[in-house]
Order: C-alpha cells, then structure tokens, then sequence
C-alpha cells in the first residue's frame, strides 16, 4: 500500500488538485487545432501562389476545413463503436497529423484541399472526444476546468500559434506551418499514447438511436443558446476591423492590438472560467456569462464614440465570455446524456452549432452592411442577439 504521508509522496488531496497529465496532453493537441483552424486564411496569399491559383480559390481551403468540420465531424462520432473511445481519440489525432503533415507535402491544389477537408473532420472529432475524455479522467469535482483547460489550450493556438505559425512561414515558407501544426499534435499523440487511460464504453446503440439526441428538449436548447452566442460573438468579430474604422472616421489604425486583446480574453475566459465551472451550477454560469457577453457588445459602439482604444475593454470581456460560455454548455450536455453515453456526440454538434452560428452572423452582418445600415446599430444587433440567448436560457432554467 502506497503510504501518502511518507516524505515527497503526493496525499490524496493534493493529487486531487492537480489535473491528470493525459488533460494537458489532450490540451496540447487542442492547441495544435486551434492552429490548423485559422491558420490557413492567413497562408492563402502563399498558397496561391505556390499553386498559381486565384485568392478566390485558395480562400476554398478554409471553407473544405469548416465544412467538413462543422459537417463531418458529428456524423463520424455518431459512426464511432462505444468500446473505442480511446482508440478513436487516438485515431482522430493520428489522421490530423498524417493530414496536415500530407497537406505540407500536396502535389496539387486539388490535393491540398482534399486534405484539408481530412484534417477538418479529424479536428472536431478529435475536440468532440477529448472533451468528453478530459472530463472522464479528471476528478468529479475537477471536470469544469478540465474542460477549460482543452479549451484553453484551443484559443491559445488560435491567438499564439497562429502568429507564430504565420512567421515561420514567412521564412521557410507556407509548408512550415502546416509541419509545425503536425509537430505539436505527434507530440501530443506520442504522450496520449503512454498516458491516456482506458475511457469508459458507452452504450451499444445502433446510430438511429444516436441522432434520437436531436429529439431531447434540454440538448436542443443548449445548441440553440450555443447558435445564438456564436451568431453575436464570433459573427461580430467578422467585423472588428469596421468598427474601428467607423470609430476613427477613416482613419487609419492597427487592427492587430484590438485582434490580441479579443484572443487573449478568449485565453484567459476559457482558463478562469474552470474554476468557477466546479462551484457553480452549468445554468447559472451560463446566464452569467451571457449577461458578461450582451454587456461587452453593447459597450462596443459606446467606447467606440469616445475613442477607439477604449474598445480594449469590452473587446476582451467579450473575448472572455464568448470563450469560456463553451466550458458549461459543454459540461450541461456532459450531464444530460451522461445515462445514454453520446455525451462526446451532442459536443460535437455543440461544435457544429458554433461554425453555422459563426456563418450566420458573417453572412447577417454582411447584408446589414450591404444596406447601408450604421456600424454602431450591428454591434448593438449583436447584443440584442447575445440577450435573446440569455432569455432563452433563463426561460428553460425556470421551465427546469
């Protein structure tokens, strides 16, 4: 028997307060994706090039990556045995790296674009299942920032990795990055390997029964709210660079820093938010971030009549909030399809929920432009949308 109080050994209560290593690997391959998902858009000038083609159809590559992400992924969950939830995290990031270690080394366009769509699909059913896995192998009263952690470790490569990525590329060329993405997720794959335990099996049931998920009330309305936050939040951030320009009258002014400032909310939201995930109920933390986001945008066209760099603020509370909102959602449909055992697949259409949303608010934001509406009234839109989503989640906790 193990004696925890002999000199150096770790006690029972101090083992609880440090996460499994098998979550910061899972973590390390989320950043790794948070990479891959953004990094593109900024390779296209290069990749065009490369493969003389126009910026029109090098913009293609991210839209094979989104579709097939926000698309394929949940239908590859869904098709996933119970018994292998192990092997098909594993697995998910095995093809992640093959893909993108192949999209570096693509002899064509069309190749490259195949692979892309490859590496999608292998990115949301990797985030899906190491969702589900990180919240499995962490404590009970662990799992919220267990789940802050991987989606910690996402923005981080959203808001590190890219950068970092973009200036490697800059000088060995558009290949590197794609290799660097490849390096971090073998290098996650290589310690899940060694340090990624034995998941629990959930049920035998045939895929019919799966999607049956889409029928539960509490599922459909945590999407919805997830839809709805991801049209205000990552809709919005479409249109930052207006914003600014409408706040200086034209003129000229960095995007980059208010860019950071929104990223690196994103990183610390979806680390603190952990915390406070394992003290208070998923619903309640929900409607609190929610009110956080609706204030953030609705200050937006506010300090953007004072002064543009008065936007920092709001610009990362809301980077805060949009972020972390995803750790309860996540955990709330942890909880209510814990006896089914499709937890991992009602995150993954968490995560589809989030590209359409983003999508819709692209798109929405774009034709009020095309009419020639005020840039203060589409932040403000953006709030109204963010404050139906906490209505909607306010009512369903009173229907609870």
């Amino acid at each position: 028997m193990s004696d925890y109080s002999s000199p150096g050994a770790a006690t029972p209560a101090s083992r609880a307060a440090v996460l499994p290593a098998a979550v910061h690997l899972i973590a390390i391959g989320a950043f790794a994706l948070g990479m891959a998902s953004y990094v593109t858009a900024g390779l296209m000038p290069l990749i065009a090039g490369a493969f003389a083609v126009s910026m029109a159809m090098a913009a293609q590559l991210v839209t094979a990556f989104t579709l097939a992400y926000g698309l394929g992924s949940p239908l590859a969950v869904a098709l996933l045995p119970g018994r292998a939830q192990r092997a098909g995290l594993l697995w998910a990031l095995a093809v992640f790296v093959l893909a993108n270690g192949a999209s570096a080394l693509a002899p064509d366009f069309g190749a490259l674009l195949a692979l892309r769509a490859l590496a999608g699909i292998a990115s949301g059913v990797y985030l899906a299942l190491g969702i589900a896995a990180a919240a499995a192998v962490a404590a009970p009263e662990q799992r919220g920032k267990a789940i802050g952690m991987i989606m910690g470790g996402m923005a981080s490569g959203t808001v590190l990795g890219v950068p970092l990525s973009l200036l490697l590329a800059e000088r060995l060329g558009w290949a590197a990055a794609l290799w660097l993405v490849a390096a971090l997720g073998a290098l996650a794959l290589a310690g899940l390997l060694c340090r990624l335990p034995a998941l629990p099996a959930a049920p035998a049931t045939a895929l019919r029964r799966r999607l049956a998920l889409l029928a539960d009330g509490q599922v459909l309305v945590i999407l919805l709210v997830s839809l709805l936050a991801a049209i205000a939040s990552l809709g919005m951030y479409t249109f930052v660079a207006p914003l600014l320009a409408w706040s200086t009258g034209g003129a000229a002014l960095p995007v980059t820093p208010f860019l950071w400032a929104w990223g690196l909310g994103g990183i610390a939201g979806s680390m603190l938010v952990g915390y406070w995930a394992d003290k208070v109920a998923a619903p309640t933390l929900t409607q609190t971030i929610l009110l956080l986001l609706a204030l953030a945008l609705c200050a937006l066209p506010l300090a953007a009549a004072w002064s543009a760099w008065l936007m920092l603020a709001p610009i990362v509370l809301w980077g805060a909030a949009g972020w972390a909102l995803q750790v309860p959602q996540n955990q709330q449909l942890l909880a209510v399809r814990a006896a089914q055992g499709d937890g991992n697949l009602a995150i993954a259409l968490n995560e589809s929920a989030l590209y359409l949303g983003s999508a819709i608010g692209a798109a929405s934001g774009g034709l009020l432009l095309l009419l020639d509406w005020p840039m203060w009234l589409l932040a403000a839109g953006a709030a109204v949308v963010a404050a139906a989503a906490l209505l909607l989640q306010l009512c369903h906790a009173r229907s609870g």
